[in-house]
């Protein structure tokens, strides 16, 4: 049974690996992921009982609390006893909003299991795939919760049997996910059953529920379940939350199923650690000993007005005290623990040192960022980045309402973005714009409110949406010469293709990446020798440069201030000054001049600019727009109705699937055309639609509205309306 315990009770029993869990909860947008935590919380003592299921503990931001959703997610430290053994149950919940995913992905780096929530009538929806799918791409283990098992009863009316069909079909559809996404030695291993003891049934709301060891133990079924919803007796369910807790059912799966940190180690940093495994400190780091040297990723930063940086991660080697030194590896900087602490729900209690395999809560780390590695010697690689499923698709344009409040605004987005490093942050140089760029206009909204909620005031524009520049065809080689028309650089260029942008886009080809290991990936999908070991630079949006002169002097000196033409032209395509997506640039020849003062970054830059741009525009170019994927659930007189909003949006309408009372609508919809989505939708059904997007793919704007929509563009940006032409880029010999 879960009790409260002091913060030296705990330090007790963090000393042996095989008594600590490091796990997390995640699930679809309102599947009951928070709802069920506040139990696990209230097991422990940590909240009263009689809130829990409305406390909502873990959403401890005010915003949290009044929009009834997850947005930062949240760690809490539970003491657990079972079959007369103690244990330390570190839980991280994580938001379930598509916008807020950049937080889902961190957390999976920090834990080594995952409670997957997900509601019985709805079942698997795109978020339980996309967040089920993230964590088998961190090698976490996931074991199911089925929530809101009421709901079969009092809205779909089944029975026992019935219910137990229902169930079993999810079941099905979630191992499906496994068998997809998981790698091949692990498929057949990580699948849940009942009988396995790796799937649990429960009402969160009403804080009962079971798994196969509880149903067999206590004499609990789905015959009591129906009993007890489809009586007037409200005794029945009460008694349903004392025969079978809900606690005892998620934390006896995680008990059994998740692997303590020391065992998960052995197969996760193979996968998340780039290091050599024979060396000390990849012995240490496969082993999690206490005894190497400190290693640390952080995985969460919360900025504390008083205490300042905290910040939270997994500890997989050493054990970290206060007053250690640790080295910054990407930010190549020393830093000094001020204090370690854990979490006790809102709560941060000291306990001065941890041990490898736990999440410890660093203070006194001011230059710390979501993503750092911490060590305590200076020579050792990094961990490998998190790889984030979306990316920012919405801008608005920010200012203080007092412009001597512009410090206080530089400070608070500096602020909400070391939070969250999904908020990207610009400059724009020729209008001196503040641009600020998030996954979705909701994310938007939560990062201005967080912003007013300092007290600061603030104007913002309307969301303009972030497009992408690509190309359809091949051109060059074309020639550009610099401005003093001593040097030639010769460019071809043609589309990458969408394996080799995934690729880039999923991590698995970036800027650092040994060139061998590059060479060999790009041969794979099928380049031909040549091509794959000339790659001179990477862009993470998806496009790629090539070095392919032969026997061309000066050609490595000169290389940094062709990659710097080629760093400014991917954030600044010809058509409307959009970063761009899926092109490769081939150098094809350079001519130089003799003289280095002849050949600096002032004119090399400056013509492969040229060279760049000119060959685009020769390329067929064109415009990506970001297309939004949307789930909306409704009842069956609705379909023709959302049909037709979809259509007025220039969205499709993909499948429609009923499930029970409720009929649920996959569609897509071009970001664009969301603005005013909500208030269409809730005026045409009445209010009986709810919805959710997420980022589906970039697709070529139609057309009939290319034209215009490049001209207003480049009008915004203060650009001539129209866009160049080649010949304005394209020299003459």
């Amino acid at each position: 049974m879960p009790k409260f315990k002091s913060t030296q009770d705990i330090l007790r029993i963090i000393g042996n690996k095989d008594q600590i869990r490091n796990f997390g909860v995640i699930a679809h947008v309102d599947h009951g992921k928070t709802t069920m935590s506040d139990s696990l919380l209230a097991a422990s003592g940590i909240i009263s009982p009689s809130v829990a299921g409305q406390a909502l503990a873990l959403d401890s931001m005010k915003l949290e609390q009044n929009r009834q959703m997850t947005i930062r997610g949240a760690n809490v430290t539970l003491y657990y006893e079972l079959g007369g053994k103690e244990y330390v149950i570190n839980m991280i919940d994580t938001p379930g909003h598509i916008d807020f995913t950049g937080r889902v992905t961190r957390a999976l780096r920090a834990i080594d299991g995952v409670v997957v929530v997900s509601d019985s009538v709805e079942g698997i929806m795109t978020q339980t795939e996309t967040v089920t799918r993230q964590a088998l791409e961190e090698r976490v283990r996931p074991v199911l919760y089925i929530n809101k098992i009421d709901r079969l009863v009092k809205e779909l009316r089944l029975d026992a049997p019935a219910m137990q069909k229902w169930l079993s079909n999810i079941i099905a559809e979630f191992n499906k996910l496994v068998d997809i996404y998981a790698e091949p030695e692990l498929k057949e291993k990580w699948k849940v059953s009942i009988q396995a003891n790796s799937v649990a049934f429960g009402s969160a709301k009403d804080r009962w529920g079971f798994n196969y060891n509880i149903a067999q133990r206590n004499g609990v079924g789905f015959k009591d379940v129906y009993d007890a919803y489809n009586s007037d007796d409200p005794t029945l369910i009460k008694a349903l939350s004392e025969k079978a807790p809900l606690h005892e059912a998620v934390l006896g799966m995680v008990v059994q199923h998740h692997p303590p940190p020391h065992v998960a180690q052995r197969y996760r940093i193979p996968k998340i650690w780039p290091g050599d495994l024979d060396s000390d400190i990849g012995k240490s780091l496969v082993s999690c000993d206490d005894k190497g040297p400190i290693l640390m990723m952080v995985t969460t930063i919360n900025v504390d007005p008083q205490a300042g940086r905290i910040a939270t991660g997994r500890l997989f080697s050493g054990t970290i005290k206060d007053g250690d030194e640790v080295y910054l590896i990407d930010g190549k900087r020393m830093g000094k623990v001020q204090s370690v602490n854990i979490y006790m729900g809102n709560t941060r209690e000291v306990v001065n040192m941890l041990p490898a395999g736990n999440i410890p809560a660093l203070l006194g780390i001011d230059h710390a960022i979501a993503g750092e590695t911490f060590s305590s010697i200076k020579n050792v690689p990094a961990f490998e980045s998190i790889k984030y499923v979306s990316e920012p698709v919405v801008t608005i344009a920010i200012e203080p309402k007092h412009p001597k409040d512009l410090p206080k605004l530089v400070e608070a987005l500096r602020r909400i973005t070391v939070e969250d490093p999904n908020l990207i942050v610009k400059i724009n140089e020729e209008t001196g714009e503040t641009l600020l760029s998030g996954m979705g206009v909701l994310h938007l909204e939560i990062a201005t409110s967080l912003i007013l909620e300092t007290g600061l005031e603030i104007t913002t524009t309307q969301p303009l949406i972030n497009y992408r520049e690509t190309i359809r065809n091949s051109a060059g080689p074309i020639m550009s010469k610099s401005p003093n028309k001593h040097n030639k650089i010769f460019m071809r260029i043609e589309p990458l293709g969408e394996e080799i942008i995934e690729l880039i886009k999923n991590g698995q080809i970036h800027e650092d990446l040994d060139r061998k290991q590059m060479a060999k990936i790009l041969r794979e999908k099928g380049w031909n020798a040549d091509e794959a070991k000339s790659v001179a630079a990477v862009d993470v949006s998806g496009n790629i440069l090539l070095d392919q002169t032969k026997g061309v002097q000066f050609i490595q000196e000169s290389m940094d201030s062709i990659r710097s033409g080629f760093d400014d032209v991917i954030h600044s395509g010809p058509l409307a000054h959009e970063t761009l997506r899926g092109v490769k640039f081939v150098l094809h020849h350079f001519v130089p001049h003799e003289d280095p003062a002849h050949r600096g970054l002032a004119q090399l830059m400056p013509a492969t600019r040229r060279a760049m741009l000119g060959s685009m525009l020769l390329a067929d170019p064109a415009l990506l727009e970001p297309i939004l994927g949307m789930e909306i659930k409704c009842p069956q007189e609705q379909i023709g109705t959302v049909a037709g909003i979809l259509s007025g949006k220039r969205g499709k309408l993909l499948n429609v699937e009923q499930k029970g009372v409720i009929t649920i609508i996959q569609g897509e919809v071009p970001a664009s055309e969301t603005f005013d989505l909500s208030e269409v939708m809730r005026g045409g059904t009445a209010g009986k639609a709810l919805w959710n997007t997420y980022f589906k793919t970039w697709q070529i704007v139609p057309q009939s509205i290319f034209k215009s929509l490049i001209n207003d563009t480049r009008k915004r940006k203060g650009l001539n309306p129209e866009p160049p032409t080649p010949d304005e880029f394209v020299d003459k010999e």
